[in-house]
């Protein structure tokens, strides 16, 4: 209540700022007679709105509209109160002041209102979060045994049903639809997943797209529930750039870009904010979402899966993954920010989390090592031409070291200095020699790391080049940073170095 009171005062008070700057050539006399009026103005706005509830502290669903009700009530009161005592003194301001005094702090009191109630209405997800429960070894129950030809008939004509004859026969291939051990879901609720008996079957098909489901990883985490150990999961999607080509082709030139931009504003941007993800999923049900590959491979290891096969077919995406472990701890509402804080090892093996403007795809972190394993491990050469995790306006970033500003708040808090080596993540720092390990955990990390001064194009450089710059701090510390700091201002100026 005090808050409210003393946010209301700090409004009537910017009103006498206001009041006072726009009728600085007035005479004193009257400069008061506003003074006075506007207090009185605020002790009676406080009053009426003690009364009628103004202040009281409360967040429910129908907050709001009992929030604009005391608002009325406390403008109309102190407006009427104001004409009486006015009409019956001697006063040198007119009332027709004191009502548009009022008016314009009921807007400003309006405003503040809505706002605070849309930030608690983003806040409050409707969706529970997923609790995940540990669960002892399990294998398949359902024995191997091939199907009854009304029973694949059956599932053929659920399946076309859906999609194409040539993708029911790549399914009957890969997943097995002959076998009683596979199971197929063409329901979109999760009805007909939770009705399935735990480790009944070996491979679950499921044909609801993943950028049609309601609550993606809430089924993902259902179906890793169902599945036994090492049991398979087979799920499709619709890929964002199938998306983008089909709008940039249907409509003509310059409009398909605004087209464009408005649908992936409201069917990608939404669901990753923290203010706009709520609003959005009540407005579409959390359906057909754009999705990139990143996202989906993410979501599926988020939630305890293994990619092991890729299928492109036609406009979708068939992905075969296996069920590996379970699923990660899970947010009630994960969102995605450009603002991300990511977790490094540091001095002493310390973890600490270092700030980043995102320039990669959600869920991306996830498939860290994958991606690492798909490629046969990591090119620093090809690093930013070939990663398909970072978005096009995440590869303008990292050129100009954009996403790197968020980092200042780290040096600001002693977390790094301004030359070291670069903080690793625990998958990248587990690639590197032990020895390499060692020496990197003896010093803080740094801004500005040795490879813009020797411009390693193989790992194996990297490494050398880490060496040497660690070796010869280890012995130097001062002059050391001083040396290389001088030296990557050249390599920004000369060479046009520029962020990896």
């Amino acid at each position: 209540m005090f808050k409210r009171i003393l946010s209301d005062t700090f409004l009537w008070a910017l009103l006498a700022i206001a009041m006072l700057i726009g009728r600085f050539a007035t005479l004193k006399q009257t400069i008061w007679a506003y003074l006075v009026l506007v207090a009185g103005l605020w002790l009676a706005w406080v009053v009426f709105g003690l009364i009628f509830q103004k202040y009281r502290r409360s967040y429910r669903e129908s907050w709001l509209w009992q929030a604009l009700l005391s608002l009325i009530l406390t403008t109309v009161a102190v407006q009427v109160s104001c004409e009486l005592i006015l009409n019956h003194i001697s006063f040198s301001i007119s009332h027709i002041n004191a009502f548009w005094f009022t008016n314009i702090v009921a807007l400003m009191d309006l405003v503040i209102i809505v706002c605070l109630h849309y930030y608690k209405y983003a806040l409050r997800m409707t969706e529970p979060m997923v609790e995940i429960e540990p669960r002892p070894e399990a294998q398949v129950t359902t024995p191997d045994a091939p199907r009854s030809a009304a029973s694949l008939e059956a599932i053929h004509q659920s399946v076309i049903g859906i999609t194409t004859e040539e993708h029911y026969q790549m399914l009957l291939q890969k997943a097995h639809l002959d076998n009683r051990q596979t199971k197929v879901i063409c329901d979109r609720e999760m009805f007909s997943l939770t009705q399935l008996t735990d480790y009944q079957y070996a491979t679950i098909v499921d044909m609801t797209m993943l950028t049609k489901m309601k609550g993606v990883n809430r089924r993902l985490c259902l179906v890793n529930q169902k599945l036994p150990d090492n049991g398979r999961y087979i799920c499709c999607y619709r890929p964002q750039e199938y998306i983008k080509a089909k709008i940039l082709s249907t409509y003509p030139p310059v409009i398909n870009y605004i087209v464009y931009t408005f649908w992936f504003l409201y069917r990608r941007v939404m669901p990753r904010l923290m203010l706009t993800s709520r609003l959005y999923y009540d407005m579409s049900r959390g359906r057909r979402r754009m999705m990139s590959k990143t996202e989906a491979l993410g979501r599926l290891y988020y939630c305890g899966f293994e990619v092991e096969e890729i299928i492109p077919m036609d406009h979708i995406e068939y992905i075969i993954a296996r069920r590996r472990s379970q699923p990660q701890p899970q947010d009630a509402n994960k969102v995605y920010g450009p603002l991300i804080s990511l977790s490094r090892v540091c001095e002493n093996y310390e973890i600490k989390q270092f700030y980043k403007f995102r320039t990669m795809h959600p869920y991306a972190e996830y498939i860290q090592q994958y991606v690492f394993d798909s490629r046969g491990g990591m090119n620093i050469a090809d690093k930013s031409d070939d990663d398909w995790r970072i978005t096009s306006w995440g590869r303008i970033l990292r050129k100009y070291w954009l996403d790197e500003l968020p980092m200042l708040i780290n040096w600001l808090k002693g977390d790094v200095k301004l030359v070291g080596v670069r903080p690793l993540s625990r998958a990248m720092f587990s690639e590197y020699p032990k020895d390499l390990q060692f020496k990197r955990t003896r010093c803080k990390p740094g801004l500005i790391p040795p490879f813009y001064v020797d411009h390693p194009q193989t790992f194996e450089e990297l490494y050398a080049s880490e060496h040497a710059y660690l070796d010869e701090y280890l012995a130097h510390p001062v002059r050391t940073d001083f040396k290389y700091f001088f030296l990557t201002l050249k390599s920004i100026l000369f060479k046009h170095m520029h962020s990896a």
